[in-house]
């Protein structure tokens, strides 16, 4: 009688073992995105502390919740147009409390900051920004000369910025060598940026940008690389997108392929 009764123990152990292998059921389209988005750098770094809703339905994505601010909806909004299916984003995403007005002062201060969280070479955290009658004003500390230069250089070309004022001063100690921009601190050190996430952030980098903003620039990254499609007026202008594209969280190498406009000159 022992004999039956390891052949049926053996017959279940492989029917377990089929059992294992068969496929689980493919999650739904609308569990997928949210999923997928809600994992991205932007919303575990940037878009935490927002109430954020997503409502999946035949390519279409509408975003519902409250933001902090401006430059939140246009983060969530790139990072899920980036995702694979997503035909078209829909916003209607409600600012926190009293809403700046478009050109005023406070806008521009979340505009600045905004600019200066993108970028991989700035210690946005250690900068303080404020402004009157469009005027900013940049206080804290720089690691070096060159970068202070930058930092007034990315404030300069915000839209709506008349004048930078820069008081911040330049540190006389090195940094430590593990010291990194507060802006890593949401992800592990040395964890790799999604692409949908570069993606949103090179996008909203140019759009903010007086110099980029009204080009149209089509953004493509894959691990890391971002590809640039498009139209240039000028060698010098395609020269400054590769520059503040490159120095974006996240991206290892740039491909511009955008074409320049060619210059026609009449006889006078």
């Amino acid at each position: 009688m022992r004999k039956p009764t390891l052949r049926l123990d053996l017959i279940e152990s492989v029917a377990a073992l089929f059992s294992l292998n068969r496929p689980l059921s493919a999650p739904r389209p609308h569990d997928y995105i949210e999923a997928t988005a809600r994992k991205s750098y932007v919303f575990k770094s940037f878009l935490k502390g927002d109430d954020i809703h997503m409502l999946y339905e035949h390519g279409v994505v509408t975003l519902t919740g409250t933001v902090t601010d401006e430059s939140h909806k246009v983060l969530a909004r790139e990072t899920v147009a980036s995702l694979p299916g997503v035909q078209q984003v829909e916003i209607r995403l409600k600012e926190h409390g009293q809403i700046p007005e478009q050109h005023s002062d406070a806008r521009l201060v979340s505009r600045v900051k905004s600019i200066l969280w993108f970028h991989q070479n700035i210690d946005a955290d250690a900068i303080e920004i404020s402004a009157r009658d469009s005027t900013v004003t940049l206080r804290g500390a720089a690691a070096s000369a060159a970068q202070k230069k930058l930092i007034c250089k990315y404030a300069r070309d915000v839209q709506g910025v008349r004048k930078v004022i820069n008081e911040i001063s330049v540190l006389t100690t090195t940094p430590k060598a593990d010291h990194k921009p507060m802006a890593w601190t949401p992800m592990a050190v040395g964890e790799a940026i999604d692409d949908a996430s570069i993606t949103a952030l090179v996008k909203t980098t140019l759009l903010y940008h007086h110099s980029t903003s009204a080009l149209d620039i089509g953004v493509e990254t894959k691990d890391g690389v971002v590809k640039l499609e498009g139209k240039a007026r000028n060698w010098p202008e395609k020269y400054l997108i590769t520059q503040l594209v490159i120095d974006v969280h996240g991206v290892k190498m740039v491909f511009n392929n955008m074409t320049v406009e060619r210059t026609v000159f009449h006889d006078q």
